[in-house]
């Protein structure tokens, strides 16, 4: 665990502290890359060129960089895919009830720039899907016939 900052020490101080002891101590000798440039980018790019390969290089999911309106019809295209995962109807449905809810909140809320429309997904499309798509449920194992009572050989013997 790191050590608290004293008081009355500022904190730039305290950091640059840190470092110099780490320093003394080689932890920062032999670390991959150690005395070579940063990369710089490849020729003109843009922020959003290096925002969509940094986002492929730690494999992030670019939804979340979306606008909202564009993440949810995004989302509402992966609907049935993440249907297909859940356990019940009713999992469905409330997965579908709470996208809506979510497009109710971004109609309700002011836009920035043009308005994108985003349709509300119905619930009955969706879990017909979800059924059409689930694989049978497995055959029950078959029932043994019940085996008929055993008859005790004490009950026959004569006192």
């Amino acid at each position: 665990m790191t050590e608290r900052k004293p008081p009355g020490t500022s904190f730039q101080s305290w950091v640059d502290s840190q470092i110099a002891r780490g320093q003394a101590r080689g932890d920062f000798d032999d670390l991959p890359g150690a005395g070579k440039p940063l990369p710089l980018p490849a020729g003109e790019e843009s922020t959003y060129e290096w925002v969509v390969s940094w986002a492929r290089r730690e494999n992030v999911d670019v939804l979340g960089m979306l606008p909202p309106a564009l993440a949810l019809r995004k989302e509402r295209e992966d609907l049935a895919g993440r249907a297909a995962g859940l356990p019940s109807e009713a999992a469905v449905r409330a997965l579908v009830e709470d996208f809506n809810d979510r497009v109710r909140l971004y109609w309700r809320r002011p836009q920035d720039g043009p308005a994108v429309p985003v349709v509300l997904a119905d619930a009955d499309d969706v879990v017909s899907e979800w059924s059409r798509t689930r694989p049978a449920p497995p055959p029950p194992p078959p029932v043994a016939p019940p085996q008929p009572p055993r008859r005790s050989w004490r009950r026959w013997r004569r006192n």
